[in-house]
């Protein structure tokens, strides 16, 4: 069901691209699901103009078909967008978080308050606070390491592991098994421990390689047959 509530304090293209963003990355809009431009201009009395532009962007991010004469049409997950992404995340955040262990005056703040949100998040089975705590943690790494600019490029290549990552929080185990690694993670960072923080980054990332082989036999609709 598509979710158009949108709450008019940025302009329309904008809040309709993260608006849409948002439900394909959380799986609310499946693979092969249908939309068109015309019913969304119209419920949001704009032109098709806008409306076709963030077509576009979703496109260009891997998250929707558009199939001239045919339809638009929600993207399945590829899966080598999503090994892209993780091979991009290891690499970057494993030496980040080794600088961020090896920084002098270290303020542990910023990280203490993610892992607490992620508490609240767990006990709440709110998968959207989760996964935006757990954004901000990992950014947060990325600040005290030095490199701000590290996680605008994460962001940039991980979209399709995103989706992957909503479609894990159906399992409660799965969310309390990311706030421990997370904890083991701040602990060494914390403890100025490089070579202990890197290895629970490079384990912590490495996750997502069991949750595909369990998504695959769980949920096949949400995938490419094109690996």
């Amino acid at each position: 069901m598509l979710d158009l509530n949108l709450e008019g304090r940025e302009p329309i293209a904008r809040e309709l691209h993260a608006a849409l963003r948002q439900q394909i990355l959380r799986g609310v809009l499946v693979p092969g699901t249908a939309i068109s431009e015309a019913p969304i201009a119209g419920r949001l009395s704009v032109s098709r103009t806008p409306v076709r532009e963030v077509f576009r962007r979703l496109a260009d991010e891997g998250l929707l078909e558009i199939r001239p004469q045919v339809g638009t049409f929600v993207a399945p997950i590829r899966l080598s967008a999503v090994h892209d992404g993780q091979f991009v995340r290891e690499t970057l955040e494993c030496r980040t978080v080794r600088l961020a262990a090896e920084a002098a005056g270290r303020d542990g703040a910023g990280l203490a308050g993610q892992l607490e949100a992620q508490r609240l998040a767990v006990a709440a089975r709110d998968e959207v606070a989760f996964f935006g705590s757990d954004e901000r943690l990992h950014s947060e790494l990325t600040r005290l390491a030095g490199r701000p600019a590290v996680w605008d490029v994460i962001q940039g290549v991980k979209v399709q592991l995103d989706r992957v990552r909503y479609l894990s929080f159906a399992s409660q185990d799965w969310f309390e098994m990311l706030l421990v690694e997370h904890e083991r993670l701040v602990e060494r960072v914390l403890d100025g421990d490089a070579d202990g923080a890197e290895a629970v980054m490079r384990g912590h990332l490495r996750t997502v390689f069991a949750a595909i082989e369990r998504l695959l036999h769980s949920k096949p609709e949400f995938f490419s047959p094109r690996r």
